[in-house]
């Protein structure tokens, strides 16, 4: 059962793009930090890590769900470490998360179980995770291929 999705990015000025995810949502704007932008909004590292954490986040509270505990507030924190590759580009070299729970972990039933399967369940951080494709194709302004 395959699920396409698609948003799309349009260059507003300098390094800021329009993101638009569809009718239903609003846009949100990207932006890179001085001196390349303005830092009028978030970044693609920024935007990666908010949905990792959102992702296991939101699996998380599920799998609490679902064995009939109350996830209740919970507050995830994602970092990332930007460094060089050998080819001396920036890459994102790691993730991390920490996702902190309003309750005593003894207080949530089976939580042990819940630890150990919750991630397995993440779109997003198990795809980023394994590594996803990335088919990338340009078009000039008349429609025609010039890569890809």
């Amino acid at each position: 059962m395959a699920q396409n999705v698609t948003v799309t990015l349009t260059r507003r000025s300098g390094y800021q793009f329009e993101i638009d995810f569809g009718a239903a949502l609003p846009a949100v704007f990207s932006d890179e930090p001085p001196p390349l932008g303005q830092g009028q909004g978030p970044t693609p590292n920024h935007l990666l890590l908010a949905a990792v954490a959102n992702c296991l986040s939101a699996s998380l509270t599920f799998a609490l769900s679902k064995f009939k505990n109350d996830p209740g507030a919970l507050r995830a924190t994602a970092r990332s470490t930007v460094d060089r590759n050998a080819q001396g580009r920036l890459r994102i070299q790691r993730i991390e998360v920490e996702i902190q729970l309003e309750r005593p972990g003894a207080d949530y039933e089976h939580l042990e179980r819940i630890l150990a399967q919750f991630e397995d369940f993440c779109t997003v951080s198990m795809s980023v995770r394994e590594g996803i494709p990335i088919d990338v194709r340009v078009r000039d302004g008349s429609g025609a291929v010039l890569k890809g």
